[in-house]
């Protein structure tokens, strides 16, 4: 039998949804893990679930339509990306990007990729990618009246953007070429610490906007904020100084406000955590809007290039970089991002092979393509969390600004060192989460695999730093492993821990899997058995693993046995405390800290 449409009750059956039945049901789950009780008023729930981001942005439990952002109404219509194609919607520019330094390795690289799904080129040079002189090989065969080419030349900006210049003019596609000639003094003095003059880019904008109409100049590369620790906000707003600082020039240098903003492109980073990427870029909009209002360019928009952040991809067990990177690309999305690039899987360990190329390549068409993602105008829009995350993220990120402003601007700020700190400062907030385990890192602090075979790449190519550092989250725990491995290869052994199990094995399964995984993520190996077989294990360092009541009967006890045999350090599983007992590891600890102990004790220096 067939219901009407018009009987269907569908969301009608469901009781209507209340804020504190929401947080009644929030609370009794809460109240399982400890962090609430019966006493705990409702209208504190919401507080211990919400957070912030390590800027400060807040980041609620719960958003509603009475949580909407004040103003949300006057925002200007393209926060919300919209880019008719047809009967769909055009979706975005999928971008790869080569650094490869032999020009017939990039060209069979970059052709593929052409083949095969992407779009636009994106194309490393100097120091940290293809000579400039062999730019006209590598693009043998490219036709750039159709593919658009993103250039990255560091230093070599002129050199580079002159090649490329007079390469398309001799092909005939001066009036077709697009792309970005990829100018970014302070992106370059971000990164290298040397103060780089703005003219030259202002040239170089006025030359496109006269004889290349298809072409823009610079690129805001903000990547170098999210790279060396910061925030989103952090990133944004050093983004939206470097744009006004880039405006300025180019106004100066004849261009109207107008074809100044068309000369600019941003290039923003985002990672696994889905919301707040989503929430950058919308929020990225939404201060260029502002921007383009205050300067009498009303309607210019936000051209936004989004990559998938170098700071969260690992060199230990990379495969998982594969799920960070699609988490990733989908928030781009969602965040309406105008180009995309998603690093591939082995960009950790050098030089990317075919296969991963193929498979970053892919991540795309499959959100494109089979996902239909960009079929949908604005994923996130109505959504009162994403909303109201986005303006407390632009809002943070102009107050960024506008002190970044106040400093005298973004070459000032870095050069006295208030971005530099700034950074320094949620970098180290960030650190200290992960070290804790908080912010866990799949295959590396959380799930290592040590018995795990590498894929071997060609080395990289870097540009020179002696800037704003380079952080990546699993850097101290791939350099504990470095150590073990590096021991390991000179002794034989790795390094290892005993787990002296005590009580059946439903008293210690749990606690001596915890420590197992614990040590792991150091590169040191575990083995376990009662506290008598200690001295058999080949081990130094021992860590009692069992439930409290059976700790508080022989705790103690265990741990003199394990001294008496030889051991260096009992650790315990567990917060209590019992004699012979030198260090607990526990949920929350300092896993860095531990580890670095255990090592020492052990040898591994």
């Amino acid at each position: 039998m067939t219901v009407p449409p018009e009987e269907l009750e569908l969301a009608a059956a469901f009781p209507p949804a209340e804020r504190d039945r929401w947080r009644e049901m929030v609370k009794g789950v809460l109240r399982k893990s400890g962090a609430a009780t019966d006493d705990t008023p409702l209208e504190e729930v919401e507080g211990l679930l919400a957070g912030a981001s390590y800027d400060g942005v807040p980041i609620p439990a719960l958003s509603t339509a009475g949580d909407a952002p004040p103003g949300r109404p006057g925002l200007a219509p393209y926060v919300r990306e919209v880019r008719p194609d047809g009967e769909g919607l055009a979706g975005w520019d999928v971008r790869q990007r080569h650094a490869h330094p032999d020009p017939a390795v990039t060209r069979e690289a970059i052709l593929a990729d052409l083949e095969n799904g992407a779009t636009s080129v994106w194309l490393a040079l100097g120091d940290a990618g293809l000579p400039v002189r062999a730019l006209p090989e590598a693009l043998r065969g490219v036709h750039l009246d159709l593919a658009p080419v993103v250039l990255d030349a560091g230093a070599l900006t002129a050199e580079a953007a002159e090649a490329f210049l007079a390469l398309v003019t001799e092909r005939g596609n001066a009036a077709e070429a697009a792309g970005n000639l990829g100018a970014d003094p302070l992106g370059l003095a971000a990164r290298t610490g040397t103060a780089v003059p703005l003219e030259p880019a202002a040239a170089l904008a006025v030359r496109c906007a006269r004889e290349f109409p298809g072409l823009r100049a610079v690129t805001v590369d903000a990547t170098v904020h999210h790279d060396a620790g910061g925030g989103d906000a952090e990133e944004l707003g050093g983004a939206v100084a470097a744009g006004v600082a880039y405006l300025r020039a180019l106004t100066g240098a004849g261009l109207t406000v107008e074809e100044a903003f068309a000369q600019i492109e941003f290039r923003l980073a985002v990672n696994a955590d889905q919301f707040l990427s989503i929430a950058k870029l919308r929020a990225a909009r939404r201060l260029w809007a502002r921007v383009a209002g205050v300067s009498g360019a009303e309607g210019a928009e936000a051209r936004i290039h989004a990559v998938t952040s170098s700071a969260m991809m690992t060199r230990r067990d990379p495969w998982v970089n594969m799920l960070r990177t699609t988490v990733a690309t989908f928030a781009a999305g969602v965040g309406g991002a105008d180009a995309v690039t998603v690093q591939p899987f082995d960009a950790r360990l050098g030089l990317p092979d075919d296969s991963a190329r193929r498979i970053a390549r892919n991540t795309q068409t499959l959100l494109l393509e089979e996902s239909s993602l960009a079929r949908v105008v604005d994923p996130a829009g109505g959504s009162w969390y994403v909303e109201r995350l986005s303006e407390d993220l632009a809002q943070a990120a102009w107050d960024w600004f506008t002190e970044i402003e106040g400093a005298g601007g973004l070459a000032e700020a870095l050069g006295s060192g208030l971005v530099g700190g700034r950074l320094a400062e949620t970098w180290a907030r960030r650190r200290t989460d992960i070290a804790r385990r908080k912010a866990p890192l799949t295959g590396v602090s959380e799930f290592p695999n040590l018995a795990e075979t590498l894929p071997e790449r060609d080395p990289a190519p870097r540009a020179p730093g002696g800037g704003l550092p380079v952080v990546r989250y699993a850097q101290d725990f791939e350099a504990l492993r470095d150590r073990s491995d590096a021991h390991e290869a000179d002794t034989g052994t790795r390094p290892r821990v005993f787990l002296a199990t005590l009580g059946p094995i439903a008293a210690h399964t749990a606690r001596a899997s915890f420590a197992a995984n614990l040590f792991q993520a150091g590169g040191i190996e575990t083995v376990g058995g009662p506290p008598e077989e200690f001295a058999a294990s080949g081990a130094a360092v021992a860590c009692l693993c069992s439930g409290d009541r059976i700790y508080e009967e022989g705790a103690a006890s265990a741990a003199r046995t394990l001294k008496d045999a030889g051991a260096a350090r009992v650790w315990l599983a567990g917060r209590g405390s019992y004699d012979g007992v030198d260090g607990h590891v526990f949920a929350g600890c300092d896993a860095i800290a531990v580890l670095e102990t255990t090592l020492g004790d052990l040898g591994v220096n």
